[in-house]
């Protein structure tokens, strides 16, 4: 028997349970992994509250985490007992010990430890296709970067810095901005007592930003069309505030012939050369230390019902680790 994080049914915090489960020997090309710490992503609020399907329930929530190779299965050639992997976008982190496709793991190197691994696999690798895919960000160009100072904001403040970016943060204090400001984030906006795309205009004097890094959703798609120069790219890539409701193209035109994309990180990892190509640069530059990782909160699988409530109610900065 191990324990696990799992929901019987969809809701609030609350309908996490801490309970026994059991975990079988690895099949054909599954490892069975003993998990030391995952990371906590809003995409798991998701999960728990039924805006995204998690399958049949009960079921196990939390989709990065980091551990050792404790068996492998059939077929699994490229890791063995003892190895040090971490991994992202599969559901079941939140557990002491799980089964998992040997392909969906990345070997760590001993630069990067357990608590940066737990808190970068999801979230790097979302600024990775952001930076590098979505909108391939040039130096010079200004981007527009929302929850700033949250586990994403803050790699993507530091990694479009290095890329020579001029990068405005969105943030709901001051001293979330500080912390913004302290991670590479060349401006900030205060967005509850500043107007978001007046702001951006005046700090890009009048051109607006290249692209807009929209984690958000429904609250503030307008203020991220309004913020954008011609040809302008609208990335919007998370729902905190709820799914962006249907609208009419035609708004793009007379806004500057704009694009907006809905990516996730999902395909940017669906084969083994995208999930290495992204991987290979997130370690790089988090191992030489050109990208910190916060880890703000570090809080017990067990008690991942608070972890939740924090997030929710944007009392978090940085990155939540769940350790185990």
């Amino acid at each position: 028997m191990t324990k696990a994080i799992r929901i019987h049914a969809t809701g609030g915090p609350e309908v996490l349970q801490w309970e026994d489960i059991e975990v079988d020997d690895p099949g054909p090309g599954q490892v069975r992994l003993q998990q030391s710490a995952c990371g906590l992503n809003y995409i798991d609020v998701f999960g728990r509250s039924g805006m995204y399907p998690v399958g049949d329930l009960p079921a196990v929530l939390g989709m990065e985490g980091v551990g050792v190779v404790e068996k492998v299965g059939d077929g699994v050639e490229d890791l063995a007992a003892g190895d040090r992997v971490a991994y992202p976008m599969t559901l079941g982190a939140y557990a002491e010990a799980r089964l998992i496709d040997a392909s969906k793991l990345v070997s760590l190197p001993d630069s990067i430890s357990d608590e940066t691994a737990a808190a970068m696999m999801l979230k790097g690798l979302t600024a990775h296709y952001l930076l590098f895919r979505t909108y391939p960000v040039k130096a010079g160009d200004s981007i527009l970067v929302y929850a700033a100072a949250g586990g994403v904001g803050l790699i993507l403040c530091q990694w479009a810095n290095l890329l020579g970016a001029t990068v405005i943060g969105c943030v709901g204090s001051e001293e979330k901005a500080q912390l913004a400001r302290d991670n590479g984030c060349n401006h900030t906006i205060l967005y509850r007592n500043e107007d978001i795309a007046t702001r951006v205009r005046e700090l890009t004097n009048g051109v607006g930003a290249a692209v807009a890094y929209d984690s958000i959703g429904k609250a503030t798609f307008d203020a991220s069309l309004d913020s954008l120069r011609p040809f302008g790219v609208l990335a919007t890539y998370g729902n905190a505030s709820g799914p962006v409701e249907p609208f009419n193209p035609g708004i793009l035109a007379g806004k500057g012939s704009l694009y907006v994309t809905r990516p996730t990180l999902a395909t940017h990892i669906s084969t083994r050369e995208l999930l290495d190509e992204g991987a290979s640069r997130l370690l790089d530059v988090v191992g030489s230390g050109q990208v910190r990782i916060s880890v703000n909160q570090t809080i017990p699988l067990a008690d991942c019902s608070e972890a939740h409530r924090q997030l929710e109610a944007r009392e978090t900065t940085g990155s939540t680790v769940l350790k185990i």
